[in-house]
């Protein structure tokens, strides 16, 4: 019996200085310009960076019907400057007050706290990122956001 792992894992080569590819996960407005599956927008990205700071993030969605908006917040939990960040992330409303994940429609099971973790190698001027997201399955809706997303990010750094 083959099982799904409860991870995301997803290893990239990206043609940017690490300092640059750290930035852009660690400056709000820098994160802002990337962040999100494609057709979503971050109005809000606060970032209290140090360990035990706090981040709440805000992805948007224009509908022909609605604004569609999901919130998460999460805390530092390893900070290791243009190497290795970890934080947690959770669902939340907009003051930041964690909500179980069946109030936004995911599956039961879901888990209400998870942890990203992104470590970053220098190579030449390139950088080799890894992004692990330990409770988020792989093959899951989540693995695509994280797809798309930094697929954003690498065109954001080409034009850099």
């Amino acid at each position: 019996m083959t099982t799904t792992p409860e991870w995301v894992k997803i290893t990239r080569r990206l043609d940017a200085p690490v300092d640059q590819v750290w930035n852009m996960w660690t400056d709000p407005a820098a994160f802002s310009e990337w962040y999100g599956p494609m057709g979503m927008t971050i109005p809000v990205a606060e970032m209290d960076l140090r360990v035990g700071g706090t981040r709440k993030i805000c992805m948007e969605m224009q509908r022909p019907d609605k604004t569609m908006r999901m919130w998460f917040t999460g805390v530092y939990k390893e900070i290791t400057p243009t190497s290795r960040l970890v934080y947690t992330e959770s669902m939340c409303d907009e003051n930041g007050t964690i909500i179980p994940p069946s109030a936004m429609g995911m599956p039961e099971g879901t888990p209400e706290v998870t942890e990203v973790i992104v470590e970053l190698r220098a190579e030449g001027g390139a950088t080799q990122m890894t992004l692990v997201h330990r409770g988020v399955p792989a093959g899951s809706p989540g693995e695509g956001g994280w797809m798309q997303a930094l697929d954003k990010l690498a065109a954001r750094l080409a034009v850099e």
